[in-house]
């Protein structure tokens, strides 16, 4: 298995957070891409959110299961799902401002 690993930056480090699979909530620490294979001949890279709990003691669940938690944002919506702000980070379809525009 390798060793890697990187810190992803995240908007929520160092929030309040829930891990939807368990309900436990903590504190984001960290978000960090990780090679989660038991194979050295297969790699399987995942994002891992890494929660720090009230007893101290940090647990990681897949990045896809964290939401914040806290009150609604200032247009009155609940907090976005971890997994829903990374789909909205790039749109495939780049705009092209000089198409938007009439003639």
């Amino acid at each position: 298995m390798s060793e890697r690993y990187e810190y992803v930056p995240h908007r929520l480090l160092r929030r309040r957070v829930r891990d939807i699979a368990s309900g436990a909530e903590g504190e984001l620490m960290a978000v960090i891409n990780e090679n989660v294979s038991g194979s050295v001949a297969h790699e399987h890279w995942m994002e891992l959110a890494y929660i720090r709990g009230a007893s101290g003691r940090e647990f990681t669940t897949a990045i896809a299961n964290v939401e914040a938690v806290g009150t609604a944002d200032r247009h009155g919506r609940p907090p976005l799902a971890l997994a829903e702000l990374y789909s909205h980070q790039s749109d495939p379809t780049p705009s092209n401002r000089a198409t938007d525009r009439p003639n």
